[in-house]
């Protein structure tokens, strides 16, 4: 059964015109794939928590992207073995495939979940003990000063500075919050839906 675990509490802290931030770094384990979800970009925090669960690098089988933001993805080269994934295709090296649905060899379900950026998708993964996660990336998502607000209202809507297509974000976390018990969000603590 899927395990999920995160890797590293993501922190989104604006600094004058610019941000210090790492996106929340999700690990998630089927039995006999290591999957990392947006790396992030602190890579000495990244390396000290997967050696904290007694993983190196090249232990990791698939590094999932929910979106392009360097945030989120700029440390996926880190894993020299792994296969890097978005919401609709698989990279190895220079080489290109496409998929649907789900992570390959997995029951992890992949879907999109645009309106943060174009491209974003999100993963729903069936736990044991935890029932259905949804690694929702940027479709919610706080800064550090922020207070975490999770009724239904609060969360459709809160702003986002960065909102490619509100309307598309609106229904993004429209059907997350449908299907998913729990939501680790790409900044902020995981919360409970139902």
């Amino acid at each position: 059964m899927n395990q999920v675990k995160i890797l590293v509490k993501g922190y989104a802290k604006p600094r004058g015109e610019g941000w210090i931030a790492t996106s929340n770094t999700i690990l998630v384990q089927t039995g006999k794939l290591n999957i990392v979800v947006d790396p992030g970009v602190n890579k000495k925090l990244l390396l000290k928590n997967l050696k904290k669960v007694n993983l190196k690098t090249s232990d990791v089988d698939y590094v999932f992207m929910t979106h392009y933001h360097p945030d989120h993805v700029f440390l996926a080269s880190l894993f020299e073995k792994a296969k890097v994934l978005d919401g609709d295709t698989i990279y190895e090296d220079d080489k290109e495939t496409p998929f649907e649905n789900f992570l390959p060899s997995t029951n992890i379900e992949v879907f999109p979940t645009p309106g943060h950026a174009h491209e974003h998708a999100s993963l729903l993964v069936q736990t044991k003990d935890k029932g259905k996660i949804v690694v929702a990336g940027d479709v919610f998502w706080w800064m550090d000063n922020e207070k975490q607000r999770i009724d239904e209202k609060s969360l459709l809507a809160k702003k986002d500075p960065f909102t490619k297509d509100w309307e598309a974000l609106q229904e993004s976390r429209k059907k997350i919050l449908k299907i998913a018990d729990w939501i680790i969000p790409g900044h902020g603590k995981t919360f409970r839906v139902r």
